[in-house]
């Protein structure tokens, strides 16, 4: 079918405010961390100044965020990594023994604001002398990736053929073997995909960590509530705070990108 003219211009119209619509925010962001606070407010060097990079050593070697990396990255490799270790058989096991009120609990899980558990998570790990520490942050961390991968897991597991794991019983391969040898290996891309959203998910929670955290535990969004202070704010040193969060992230994003939609497309259908 032939495309008419006004429909190609006004998607090509629509493309183009789509994407600056998104991306404006985010340049703005990566030029204004290379601002000082006067030129941030001055709208005549919206565009062109000088730009200066007084804002990230004031944010990677002054104000130590290099450990505020370090914390991030830990808790979102450990949070993901547990989580892939639990949730992966939980899913298998659910979606070969056909347990919908269980993938119903856990979906449930999954709906559940996590802002409602924060006081009773408080209370306990308070009182359990656990606030503070990374012990707490991980457990809260995968109380949302866990469903999350349990979810995109079950999907993926429906998609597998059986008949393949029927041959590898035939073959002399018990249940657990045949997952392991023929189910796991074939499941590779929806782990990726299961893994990498939770790992996002963990980078960038602010909440858990905000309640849960303490001074050698604190992540990077929240130590970018740093530059927020009483009286003013430090807009330069947060744009580059900021920046630091969100350029990994996106970097991950845009790399990842094939086996996130590959993962998903593969569950969403039963072979």
């Amino acid at each position: 079918m032939r495309v008419s003219a006004p429909y190609r211009v006004f998607k090509a119209t629509a493309l183009v405010v789509v994407v600056l619509t998104l991306l404006a925010p985010l340049v703005w962001m990566v030029m204004a961390s290379f601002k000082t606070n006067v030129d941030i407010y001055d709208v005549g060097k919206a565009v062109f100044f000088e730009p200066t990079v007084e804002n990230y050593d004031t944010v990677l070697q002054q104000a130590d965020y290099v450990r505020f990396i370090v914390n991030s990255l830990w808790l979102a490799f450990a949070s993901t990594a547990l989580s892939i270790l639990i949730g992966v058989p939980a899913a298998y096991s659910m979606s070969r023994f056909a347990m919908r009120r269980s993938a119903l609990v856990v979906l449930m899980a999954r709906v559940i604001p996590a802002v409602s558990l924060l006081v009773p998570w408080y209370y306990v790990f308070s009182n359990l002398r656990m606030v503070g520490g990374f012990g707490v942050l991980i457990l809260s961390h995968m109380f949302v990736a866990l469903p999350l991968i349990v979810y995109i897991m079950m999907g993926y597991f429906d998609s597998l053929p059986l008949e393949l794991e029927e041959a590898a019983l035939v073959d002399g391969l018990t249940p657990i073997g045949a997952f392991q040898r023929i189910s796991l290996p074939l499941s590779t891309p929806g782990i990726a995909t299961a893994g990498i959203l939770a790992f996002i998910f963990s980078w960038n929670n602010f909440m858990f960590a905000l309640v849960l955290s303490g001074a050698d535990t604190k992540t990077l969004p929240v130590a970018i509530f740093d530059f927020v202070g009483y009286a003013s704010i430090d807009w330069g040193g947060l744009m580059a705070a900021s920046t630091v969060v969100t350029v990994p992230i996106m970097v991950l994003a845009l790399f990842a990108q094939k086996y996130v939609v590959s993962g998903l497309t593969a569950g969403a259908t039963k072979g």
